[in-house]
C-alpha cells in the first residue's frame, strides 16, 4: 500500500507541475507534449519495476483512471451535444442558396471521396505486410475482447446491407441522444441536418422568425463550446494519466506479436496524410503552409484520440490560419466528425476485413476488395468522434462480409497506440474538406492563408 501511495504522490506532483505551467502560460501543445512524454516515463518505470500483473500496479492505475478515465468521459459527455448544436449551427452561418448546395456536395465528396480512398490504402498495406488473423494466438484479454465483439455485432438488429442502412435513420430522436443505439450518431447528424434544413426554410419565409432562432442557437452553441473549452483546459492531464496507465498495463509481448499491424496501419495512415497533402497540392494551395498552420490541432487529436475534442481547434485553425469562412469551416468540421473518417471508418477496418479473411476461408479476390470499399464507404456514416467508433464501423464492415467479430479482438493489446494516428488523420480529413471546398468555390482568404502569423488557437 506504501508504494501504491508513493506513485500517487509523484503522479499527483506531476499534475501539479502542468498545473504550474498553464499558469506561467506555457504553451498548449508544449505541455500537452510535456505530459505526454512524462506518462509515457512514468508508465515504463511502474511497468519494468512493479510488472504488468502486480497488485501495486493495479491499485496504482486504478487511482490514475479517476484523471485519465475521468477525462475521456468528459470528451464522451460532450460528444452528441457538440455534433448536434455544430451541425445546425453551421446551417445558421452559410448563406442560403445555390452557393449552399455546391458547398455540402463539395465538402461531402472530399469526405466520402477521400475515405474510398483510404479503404483501398488500407487493403494495400493489409496486403504487402501479409496480415492474417489466423496466426495470432488469442491470450485471455484478447478473447475476451473478442467475445464482448461478437455480442456487440448480436445486438444490431440488421442482418443485411439494406437493413443497416435504415437501421442509421433515426426513429426517435430523443433516444438516440442518450447514444443508445450504435447508430445513434448518425441519427443525430441526420436529425441536425432535419433542423438545419428547417432553419433555412424559415429563415427564407419568415425573417423575424429565422433571427429569432438564430439568436437561440448561437446561444446555445456558445454555452456548449464554454463547456467543451473547459474540458480541452484538462487535456494535459488526462493526457499524463492515459499515457501512463496506457503503458505501465500493456503486455510488451503481445504488443511485440501485434507490432507487423501496427507498423502496417501507420505505413497506410501516413501514405493517405501523404495523398490529403498531394489534393492540397492539386487544388492549388502551398501543402508545406498546410502542414505547418494545422500541425498543432493533429498534435492534440494524436495525443487526445478524439475528434470531437479537437472540433474547436479544428473550427479555429480553419477560419483564423488556413481563411476558410466560418460557415463552411463549421460544416466541414461537424460532418466531418461522424462521416468519412479516413482512419477509424477507412483505413481500419478494410485492413480488419483483409486480415481476419484468410482465418474464415475467405478468398481475397477482387469481388471481396470491392465489396469492403463499397461497404467501408456506407459504414463510415456514423462513426463517433471519441475512441470507440472504429471499433463500430469495423463491426458493421465484417459482419456485413460475415466474417468472425470476435478476431478481431486480437488487437486489443494495440489499440491505444493505431487509435492516436486514426484520429490525427480524420481531423486532417476535415481540415482538408474545408480549405479544399474554400478554394473551389472561391471563397478561401489567400492573404490568410499565406499569412506567417499564425495567431494563437488554443485557450490555456
Amino acid at each position: 500500500m506504501l508504494l501504491t501511495i508513493l506513485n500517487i504522490v509523484i503522479f499527483v506532483a506531476f499534475l501539479i507541475g502542468l498545473y504550474v505551467m498553464a499558469r506561467r502560460h506555457v504553451s498548449f501543445p508544449k505541455r500537452v507534449f510535456t505530459a505526454l512524454g512524462i506518462g509515457i516515463v512514468f508508465g515504463i518505470a511502474i511497468h519494468l519495476i512493479y510488472g504488468v500483473d502486480s497488485k501495486v500496479t493495479k491499485q496504482t492505475t486504478d487511482w490514475f483512471s479517476i484523471v485519465g478515465d475521468g477525462y475521456i468521459s468528459f470528451l464522451q459527455m460532450i460528444v452528441i451535444p457538440l455534433i448536434f448544436i455544430s451541425i445546425v449551427s453551421a446551417f445558421t452561418k452559410i448563406q442560403i442558396g445555390e452557393k449552399f448546395a455546391k458547398i455540402g456536395i463539395y465538402i461531402f465528396i472530399f469526405l466520402i471521396g477521400t475515405v474510398a480512398i483510404a479503404a483501398v490504402i488500407g487493403i494495400i498495406s493489409a496486403l504487402v505486410f501479409g496480415l492474417d488473423a489466423s496466426t495470432i494466438d488469442l491470450g485471455s484479454a484478447e478473447s475476451s475482447r473478442g467475445s464482448e465483439l461478437a455480442s456487440q455485432a448480436k445486438d444490431m438488429t440488421a442482418s443485411t446491407l439494406p437493413q443497416q442502412i435504415l437501421e442509421l435513420l433515426p426513429t426517435n430522436p430523443f433516444l438516440d441522444f442518450t447514444g443508445q443505439r450504435t447508430t445513434s450518431t448518425i441519427a443525430v447528424v441526420i436529425f441536425a441536418a432535419f433542423v438545419g434544413f428547417a432553419f433555412l426554410r424559415v429563415m427564407r419565409k419568415q425573417p423575424e422568425s429565422g433571427h429569432l432562432l438564430k439568436r437561440g442557437i448561437d446561444a446555445i452553441y456558445s454555452i456548449v463550446m464554454s463547456i467543451v473549452t473547459f474540458v480541452l483546459r484538462l487535456t494535459p492531464y488526462g493526457i499524463l494519466a492515459i499515457m501512463a496507465n496506457t503503458i505501465a498495463t500493456s503486455d510488451f509481448g503481445a504488443i511485440w506479436t501485434l507490432g507487423k499491424f501496427v507498423i502496417a496501419s501507420y505505413a497506410a495512415l501516413i501514405v493517405m496524410y501523404i495523398i490529403h497533402l498531394i489534393i492540397v497540392t492539386g487544388i492549388g494551395l502551398n501543402p508545406v503552409t498546410f502542414v505547418k498552420k494545422t500541425s498543432e490541432v493533429l498534435l492534440f487529436a494524436f495525443t487526445s484520440r478524439s475528434s470531437a475534442g479537437a472540433l474547436p481547434l479544428n473550427v479555429q485553425t480553419q477560419k483564423n490560419r488556413l481563411g476558410v469562412p466560418d460557415g463552411i469551416a463549421n460544416f466541414s468540421a461537424s460532418f466531418g466528425l461522424s462521416i468519412g473518417q479516413n482512419g477509424c471508418a477507412g483505413i481500419y477496418p478494410a485492413m480488419l476485413a483483409v486480415m481476419v479473411a484468410p482465418a474464415a476461408g475467405v478468398e481475397v479476390n477482387l469481388q471481396f476488395i470491392l465489396s469492403v470499399i463499397g461497404i467501408v464507404i456506407i459504414s463510415s456514416f456514423g462513426v463517433a468522434g471519441v475512441g470507440g467508433g472504429a471499433t463500430f464501423a469495423s463491426i458493421i464492415v465484417l459482419s456485413t462480409l460475415n466474417l468472425p467479430v470476435a478476431l478481431a479482438g486480437v488487437l486489443i493489446s494495440v489499440e491505444p497506440l493505431i487509435d492516436m494516428g486514426r484520429t490525427a488523420l480524420n481531423v486532417n480529413d476535415s481540415m482538408l474538406a474545408g480549405a479544399g471546398t474554400a478554394k473551389l468555390t472561391n471563397n478561401l482568404d489567400s492573404d490568410t492563408y499565406h499569412s506567417k502569423d499564425y495567431g494563437e488557437i488554443t485557450s490555456s
